[in-house]
């Protein structure tokens, strides 16, 4: 059951991944790295964008999918109507909170001279287009609810499959460099949310109408959730820009590296990230059914998977790290540090792989304060330190190092407090 769902999640998740590699992968070979710096410096910031997608979709799910399970079906198309326009309305005061903050923001993370104008082009173009993938990623959350798996994943799917055509179209064929990237991911964006709202309005008739009095009624439970859903996929956009932060002084062919590994990285592991949201679903038919014994198995297994996930994505990075790194171009230090991550810090990936899943399992038995709390300590506490140490040390290599190994106590930690929790309310159940 975990291997099937995970599979069919794992593409659409990926597509997402991809198109994102696309760009870094077609802009690595004008063989400009202040070009392929700044998308690295503006990918710290688009994370917190993508973040909040996510989140406003995970409200969407919580509110959608109890509603069509109850048969309430009138209800569910209200829901659905009020969570997309909540989602762009907050995705698109985010999405202006964000650019009147981007030469601030570039500014703390390291960058300059043209590599800061170069990223300040990027997001001053893309961070507008936000409402764009929020609507399109509740869209996939609602097709998800009504059990349209194939749907859901298109969105992400066709989303990925334009910006590699158009990638292909504005940087390779016509040579618009960075402003390609942007036309591309923009559109892309686009397209992601058409699709979507086509398998919603026209496959499932799901969107009703929206109302200004029952969009008053729903604004709470949806931010309830939303707010503790953004803040928890928020803290990894925090700890990825101060990785980008700590790595800057490196010069831009240490930050390109970056870019590229932080690209490869979902990739490889996009089953491990497609897993932590099958763990949740399984765990909960298995609490609904009073099944303690199953929810631990199922647990136990998906650690299990993820472990062997992960064991088989470095053994594929390490054998591969060498013509990895010739795909993107990369000589020198940029090299150096793909194939130093790929060959030996690849691994440690598993405690974070961990640490999404336990997620899951907080959010899935009512605690999500404590996947909020985790993240945020992985964060913070699991990857400052760590980092400046690495750094002072032994340098750009020092803080991809860091980074890594401040995961390892929050993965144990997590493991730990997963099963504690489990436990818990197998006790509860049984009294």
């Amino acid at each position: 059951h975990i291997l099937a769902m995970t599979a069919a999640g794992a593409i659409g998740l990926m597509a997402i991944f991809v198109g994102d590699l696309a760009n870094i992968y077609f802009l690595s070979r004008i063989g400009d790295d202040a070009i392929v710096a700044a998308v690295g410096y503006a990918s710290s910031i688009l994370f917190f964008s993508t973040s909040i997608g996510i989140g406003l979709s995970i409200a969407a799910t919580s509110l959608v999918a109890p509603a069509l399970g109850a048969q309430r079906r009138a209800r569910a198309r209200r829901l659905t109507a009020n969570a997309h326009v909540l989602a762009f309305a907050f995705s698109a005061i985010a999405s202006l909170l964000l650019w009147l903050t981007i030469d601030p923001a570039l500014r703390l993370l390291g960058a300059s001279g043209r590599t800061f104008d170069l990223a300040s082009f990027y997001l001053a173009y893309l961070l507008p287009t936000l409402p764009f993938l929020a609507l399109g990623m509740t869209s996939s959350a609602v097709l998800r609810s009504v059990g349209d798996a194939r749907r859901a994943m298109n969105v992400t799917l066709w989303g990925a499959i334009a910006n590699t055509i158009l990638d292909l179209i504005f940087i390779v064929h016509f040579g618009l460099g960075i402003e390609g990237a942007v036309l591309s991911s923009a559109i892309a964006r686009v397209v992601m949310m058409g699709v979507g709202l086509c398998g919603v309005v026209r496959v499932h008739d799901l969107m009703g109408r929206s109302k200004i009095a029952t969009l008053r009624q729903d604004v709470s439970p949806y931010w309830r959730i939303a707010l503790p859903a953004v803040l928890t996929n928020v803290a990894p956009a925090v700890g990825n820009a101060y990785i980008t932060h700590a790595i800057a002084p490196f010069g831009d062919a240490a930050v390109a590296a970056w870019a590229i590994i932080g690209r490869i990285t979902p990739v490889a592991f996009g089953a491990i990230y497609a897993l932590s949201g099958v763990v949740g679903p399984i765990l909960g038919q298995n609490f609904g059914a009073r099944a303690h014994t199953r929810m631990r198995d199922a647990y136990t297994l998906s650690l299990l998977t993820m472990a062997a996930f992960t064991g088989v994505a470095w053994l594929l990075l390490a054998a591969l790290a060498g013509p990895l790194a010739s795909l993107f171009h990369a000589t020198g230090e940029i090299r150096q540090l793909i194939v130093f991550f790929c060959r030996w810090l690849a691994p440690l990936f598993v405690f974070l792989g961990a640490v999404f899943i336990t997620n899951a399992v907080f959010n899935t038995l009512g605690r999500p304060h404590l996947s909020t709390l985790l993240n945020w300590g992985r964060a913070t506490v699991g990857t400052v330190p760590f980092v400046i140490w690495g750094g002072q040390l032994y340098g750009a290599e020092g803080v991809l190092a860091g980074n890594m190994v401040g995961g390892i106590a929050f993965g144990l930690i997590a493991i730990l407090a997963g099963y504690r929790l489990i436990a818990q309310v197998g006790e509860t159940m049984r009294l």
